[in-house]
C-alpha cells in the first residue's frame, strides 16, 4: 500500500503478528530491538517483538486474549515465562518463530510514541531517545551485546541526541542508574566471549571493543568531572 512504512529487517511472520495486534485494546507501543530494527534504524535482525503497555502496572487479561487472537490467525502458540507483569510467548507458523515479551510499564515514557501506519493499521513505536535510555538501562542488568550494539547504531544515526542527556534521563527509569555504575558494568563486560559464541567476526568485535572503551571513558569522565 502507498504510504506504508515496512519492517524490511523484520521476519514475515513478525510482520503479520505486528498487524494482528494493531487492533489490541489497550494499544501497545513496540519498543526495544525489533523497533530499532524494523522501523527506526534497520541495523541487524531479531526474532523478537517487545510490545509495551506504558503506564500500566499490570498485563490482566491481555497474554490471553492476545494468545487466543493468534491462534484464530493459524498461530501455535506458547508460554514460555509469565508473571503479572511480564509476559513471553512463542508464536510459530511452520518453520517461522517470533518470540513476543508483553510488558507492563509503570514508569512514565520520556517522549510520546510515534505513529506508524503499517498497512491498513496503524502502530504505536517508541523514539529512538526512549529506546536510547531503556537500553542503557538494561546494560545493568543483564550481559547483551545488543543493548551495547543498539547505543552505538543509535548515537550513531541519530546524531542529534545527547547522550549526557539520556544518562540523566535513565535514573527515572532505574532509581538504582548513575554513570559510575554503568561504567563499573560495562568495564567487565566479556564482549570476546560473548560475540565469538554469536559467530562475529574479529573486526565486528574491535567495534563494538572500541565503542566500549570509548564509552567507559565517557562514563568516566562524567563521574569524575574534576579529574
Amino acid at each position: 500500500m502507498e504510504g506504508c512504512i515496512v519492517g524490511h529487517d523484520l521476519s514475515s511472520l513478525q510482520h503479520n503478528v505486528l498487524k494482528i495486534l494493531a487492533t489490541i485494546t489497550p494499544p501497545w507501543t513496540l519498543t526495544g530491538g525489533a523497533a530499532l530494527v524494523g522501523f527506526l534504524l534497520h541495523h541487524r535482525t531479531t526474532q523478537d517483538l517487545d510490545l509495551f503497555w506504558h503506564d500500566k502496572q499490570e498485563l490482566d487479561r491481555l497474554p490471553q486474549e492476545i494468545t487466543l487472537c493468534l491462534e484464530n490467525h493459524g498461530l501455535q502458540v506458547t508460554t514460555l515465562q509469565s508473571s503479572p507483569s511480564f509476559h513471553r510467548l512463542r508464536a510459530e507458523r511452520q518453520e517461522e518463530v517470533v518470540i513476543l515479551d508483553l510488558v507492563a510499564e509503570p514508569v512514565q515514557k520520556l517522549e510520546e510514541p510515534q505513529v506508524i501506519p503499517l498497512g491498513d493499521v496503524s502502530i504505536f513505536v517508541d523514539t529512538p531517545y526512549e529506546i536510547l535510555v531503556n537500553k542503557l538501562c538494561a546494560l545493568l542488568s543483564r550481559s547483551e551485546l545488543r543493548d551495547l550494539q543498539d547505543i552505538q547504531e543509535i548515537l550513531k544515526q541519530e546524531s542529534s541526541l545527547s547522550l549526557e542527556q539520556a544518562l540523566a534521563d535513565a535514573p527515572q527509569k532505574d532509581t538504582g542508574f548513575s554513570p559510575l555504575v554503568l561504567a563499573w558494568v560495562i568495564k567487565d563486560l566479556p564482549i570476546t566471549a560473548l560475540a565469538q559464541t554469536l559467530g562475529w567476526s574479529p573486526e565486528q568485535i574491535d567495534n563494538l571493543s572500541q565503542f566500549r572503551d570509548t564509552l567507559l571513558q565517557k562514563l568516566l569522565s562524567l563521574s569524575n568531572p574534576d579529574s
